[in-house]
């Protein structure tokens, strides 16, 4: 994994943890503790409880956290898992669906039997732009400007969004078409300019359950990475919008730190608890 900055920022909000001690995704330690280096309590945009993992620059601390408050180990790869968590890093993208526009939203959510357990991973993804793209070279086939401003956390390939800047992700049991929820759900970014420019909604059915700023890096650090993960331990989350940056990307689009006027932001691993009933 890649890192661009020296710059270290683990923040964890804790919305009344009131009820967590039964969350058995939560263990015993981490229920009445403080997770990470630095903590603050403050309640979230609605009145569900939240924990919330975020940083920016060295993200490697606040991954680890978050992916240990979904249960810890390594990711599931198969179906008919209970607990734990599930992970998209977009590498395992066949070539024909690369450094294009044609990857569909369910690739990640596949209920035919004849494919490969790595596409039984219970995501399907929707946008109100054109589509979804994977790129292996930081999106160079769209603006020839974008490999200085974007970077890849995870080798080889990141993903967007085309013609917008929202990706509604939606949960299914791995493996089936069966609607399904999760508790949490987070998000590798590289690029995030400015404070204001992408953030995450969470939502149970059409009920708000907060919305949530991603840290940003400033303009003086293209492709530095954001995380951010958010973690509710009494609600299914049913949908998570993801706002990436203030204009899609394109080819008459640079990005602010290059002159451009918008903050462009680009997503790399996407890391959520195992969809269930």
């Amino acid at each position: 994994m890649k890192v661009s900055s020296k710059i270290l920022l683990v923040s964890i909000a804790i919305a009344s943890l009131a009820g967590c001690q039964k969350n058995p995704y939560l263990n015993n330690d981490q229920t009445n503790q403080s997770i990470g280096e630095s903590t603050e309590k403050s309640r979230s945009s609605s009145k569900e409880d939240a924990i919330v993992i975020k940083a920016h620059g060295d993200i490697n601390d606040a991954l680890s956290q978050f992916r240990d408050l979904l249960g810890g180990g390594q990711p599931n790869t198969v179906p008919g898992a209970v607990g734990g968590r599930r992970e998209v890093n977009w590498d395992a993208v066949p070539a024909n669906l690369t450094d294009n526009n044609a990857f569909p939203g369910d690739f990640f959510g596949s209920a035919d039997p004849a494919a490969a357990n790595g596409r039984k991973r219970g995501l399907v993804m929707t946008t109100p732009g054109s589509g979804f793209s994977i790129s292996d070279n930081d999106f160079l086939n769209i603006n020839p400007t974008y490999p200085d401003q974007f970077k890849t956390f995870s080798p080889f390939k990141t993903f967007t969004p085309i013609g917008s800047t929202i990706t509604d992700n939606f949960f299914k049991i791995p493996g089936t078409n069966n609607n399904a929820s999760v508790h949490g759900f987070g998000v590798v970014f590289s690029d995030v300019n400015n404070e204001s420019s992408t953030s995450m909604e969470f939502y149970d059915g059409e009920r708000l359950l907060g919305v949530f700023k991603v840290p940003n890096n400033g303009n003086n650090a293209p492709g530095a990475f954001s995380f951010l993960g958010v973690f509710f331990p009494n609600a299914n989350v049913t949908r998570v919008r993801i706002n990436s940056g203030s204009a899609p990307l394109s080819s008459t689009q640079n990005d602010i730190s290059d002159g451009g006027g918008k903050d462009l932001v680009i997503m790399d691993d996407f890391i959520y608890s195992e969809p269930a009933n």
